[in-house]
């Protein structure tokens, strides 16, 4: 992610309605978890993600390519190092939780970057993962955005899978705003994602959201993918 998107996002981010609804959507995960422990967050960008794991009592390490997000999230707190999802600079089986979100599909060699998920963790450690779903919805805004691939349920399974990693759940959001985000994307190239919406738009996409997750869709075809994993042991 270049250093324009990343001031967009940092722009954005506090009130836009998927970033609220990701943080929503760690916060529940993280009530799986008696206590907390230490986490890293790869692809960490402004370091949204580690905060969210700070307030919750975790010991967070963020990691992102980008030295210009490293910088910012260091601005807030963060502690965060330069490194490459490939590569991570970390020790083996360190973490009791490590993230991934929206990160794999601006790889090439994602399943580098899962095996290295799986090296980072402890035995019995566990790995969140979220990623855009199904080429079918893929447009122009995915080329603006870095993305290479967005995955089938089944290909994201394969990959985790074959990183080592032992799945527990696998759930789509974006159910009911799918047909949608479908018509809009196709419709323009600009960087949606990345743009504020009108107040009212985002409200009201925000109450979609809301609504999905006290309907049993999470099965059906959305716009996201999220994996819940652990490494053996």
């Amino acid at each position: 992610m270049d250093t324009i998107e990343l001031r967009r996002i940092a722009l954005i981010e506090n009130d836009n309605w998927w970033y609220r609804e990701r943080r929503e959507i760690l916060s529940a995960e993280l009530l799986r978890f008696s206590v907390p422990g230490t986490a890293v967050d790869i692809g960490a960008a402004a370091g949204t993600a580690s905060r969210v794991l700070a307030e919750h009592g975790w010991d967070a390490t963020a990691i992102d390519l980008n030295p210009s997000a490293v910088a910012l999230a260091r601005a807030h707190g963060v502690e965060a190092y330069e490194g490459d999802a490939r590569y991570l600079p970390l020790p083996p089986c360190r973490y009791d939780l490590a993230l991934a979100l929206d990160v794999l599909e601006h790889i090439e060699d994602d399943a580098r970057a899962a095996a290295e998920i799986t090296r980072v963790l402890r035995p019995g450690g566990t790995a969140l993962v979220s990623v855009p779903s199904d080429m079918a919805l893929w447009s122009a805004q995915d080329v603006a955005l870095g993305r290479v691939r967005r995955y089938t349920r089944r290909a994201l399974v394969e990959l985790i899978e074959g990183a080592g990693l032992v799945l527990e759940r696998v759930w789509s959001r974006g159910v009911l705003l799918r047909p949608f985000l479908r018509r809009l994307r196709h419709r323009t190239a600009r960087r949606e994602d990345l743009a504020p919406l009108h107040p009212i738009v985002n409200e009201a996409l925000r109450a979609a959201a809301v609504l999905e997750r006290r309907l049993p869709v999470c099965g059906r075809p959305g716009t996201k993918l999220f994996v819940r994993a652990r490494r053996p042991g």
